[in-house]
């Protein structure tokens, strides 16, 4: 059965890490052809096109010490609005990235729809820093905390309202890399973490599945996915800007969007960190587009 309406928003931003090229991350996911291959999905495609970034010069917050701040604060908020528009319409919002600091808005004008929004977070990272606890500044490392009304004023008030997620409605998957702050936030908070060696030890299908009965028994209206692309190994998906091996592999993550597509749980969705300057003949670009196939419901047979 064919969804309704969806709504494809580009945000091609790179200000919230300092390698160049993810920001043509949305126009390699459309050259990968994710237009043709999600349109018998749906009853309509409605491309937004991208929002306008510009390419202001890196700036650092004095304070903070935090890259980019105002113009990332900025241009969130203005992703929120567009993310909002299309719920309103009735419409799926799928966000193609830009690096990962862009959850920032998509969750903003995505969670003011939910009282009790899920959040799976498909990522090697955490992104659960602050300004305190982030080695390098770069914001693309604390769009999770900023969600969860943690960090930095100008972000976590993107929308005009927080915290976006509560910690309990939270599940990562595929973490592999986590800094010192974040494990202690993650056992302060009691976020549900499946690192590889969970996925390894019990398999994609028991994380999945223990997965959607987490997010279902705590009465989530909605499930928002945040997938970033560095979450699968660099194997499969070398176009990203922090690749860490030892990944989850593409037929892994292939079921795991087919068993979020027979739920039906997931009512937004990102796909973030696309790098084609580091890519491999768009290797990576068209891996995400056959992973969006499979998380709306494209079946062999």
């Amino acid at each position: 059965m064919k969804r309704q309406k969806l709504s494809i928003i580009g945000m091609p931003m790179d200000l919230g890490q300092m390698r160049r090229g993810v920001d043509m991350g949305p126009s390699a996911i459309r050259y990968a052809g994710v237009n043709e291959r999600l349109k018998s999905l749906f009853e309509e495609i409605h491309d937004q096109g991208d929002i306008a970034i510009g390419r202001p010069e890196v700036q650092v917050d004095p304070e903070s010490n935090l890259r980019n701040l105002d113009l990332i604060a900025e241009k969130t908020e203005k992703l929120a609005e567009e993310v909002d528009n299309a719920i309103e319409a009735g419409s799926f919002p799928l966000v193609l990235g830009g690096d990962h600091s862009i959850a920032i808005g998509t969750l903003a004008g995505v969670s003011k729809h939910y009282t009790n929004l899920g959040v799976i977070w498909y990522d090697a990272h955490g992104d659960l820093n602050t300004a305190e606890t982030s080695p390098s500044g770069n914001i693309h490392g604390m769009p999770l905390a900023v969600s969860l009304g943690i960090g930095h004023s100008l972000l976590t008030n993107v929308g005009g309202y927080g915290p976006k997620v509560k910690p309990e409605n939270i599940v990562i998957i595929g973490a592999r890399s986590l800094d010192e702050g974040e494990r202690e936030l993650i056992k302060e908070k009691g976020i549900k973490v499946y690192t590889m060696h969970e996925i390894d030890r019990l398999g994609m299908t028991k994380v999945m599945e223990e997965s959607i009965t987490y997010l279902k028994e705590r009465n989530t209206d909605g499930v928002h996915l945040s997938l970033d692309l560095d979450g699968l190994d660099p194997h499969d998906a070398p176009g990203v800007g922090t690749p860490v091996i030892g990944g989850i592999s593409y037929r892994e993550s292939h079921l795991a969007m087919e068993m979020l597509a027979e739920a039906q749980i997931i009512t937004s969705a990102e796909f973030v960190e696309v790098n084609p300057i580091l890519d491999d003949k768009n290797k990576t670009a068209t891996v995400a587009v056959a992973l969006m196939g499979s998380l709306f419901g494209e079946k062999l047979l």
